[in-house]
């Protein structure tokens, strides 16, 4: 089997089918000396990739600042609403060697009172939004593979279809010339027994001539011995 279709076939048995849940959890963390309730949700995946696609989806929303612990991001943006004096915090935390925890939050004290629920409103759905969108690129990576899978099999499958319309018509040739060359054959049995025959036949003529000949030489002795007594 070609190993583009065995690679193509582990990445369908390999890859589950199953719905994939982004549950958002409320926890508590310490910013500035002050316990504060952040939002979080932890996905599949070691701590640098989704570091990187976290900190990628941040600079979407604000101004992020990594150099801080936790990382802020100023000037957010939701809904189209800037809020150019305000900022939230936001974190990546290692879970296990294959998942890590991101959350951002909220310091109430640095906000209007009036913005709070809408901004913690908004921080959720952000980390929901994250934890989705960092999934479906996932998931889009493996169908990228299984596309180029399927590529590199599809152009392996017209190059054996070529091959297949090559080996035909040089089969068909090889079949042209069996005939060619059989009747050849045929015809080279057929004239081989011809000149056979007329080797025999000239063998056959020349012992003839031979005998014809030593009788012509007696005669022609008889001939030169009355020539010789003649007195």
């Amino acid at each position: 089997m070609n190993k583009h279709l065995v690679f193509l076939l582990v990445l369908l048995t390999t890859a589950g089918a199953h719905a994939q849940t982004v549950a958002v959890t409320k926890q508590s963390e310490k910013i500035k000396e002050e316990n504060i309730e952040v939002f979080a949700v932890t996905l599949d995946g070691k701590k640098e990739d989704v570091s990187l696609a976290w900190n990628k989806f941040l600079k979407e929303i604000g101004k992020l600042k990594q150099s801080t612990d936790p990382m802020t991001v100023s000037e957010p943006m939701f809904n189209g609403t800037i809020f150019q004096a305000n900022s939230f915090y936001a974190q990546l935390k290692k879970s296990t060697e294959t998942s890590s925890t991101v959350w951002a939050g909220i310091i109430p004290a640095e906000w209007n009172q009036s913005d709070v629920d809408r901004i913690n409103l908004e921080l959720e759905k952000l980390v929901h939004q994250f934890g989705v969108t960092y999934y479906r690129s996932k998931v889009q990576e493996k169908i990228d593979e299984t596309q180029q899978a399927l590529d590199a099999v599809e152009k392996q499958k017209q190059r054996t279809l070529n091959q297949n319309t090559d080996l035909t018509l040089k089969l068909s040739n090889s079949d042209q010339e069996k005939i060619r060359l059989e009747k050849s054959l045929e015809a080279n049995k057929l004239e081989n027994a011809v000149l056979r025959i007329k080797i025999q036949n000239n063998k056959k003529a020349q012992d003839s001539l031979a005998n014809v000949g030593v009788q012509i030489k007696k005669v022609m002795e008889t001939h030169k011995e009355k020539q010789r007594k003649i007195n």
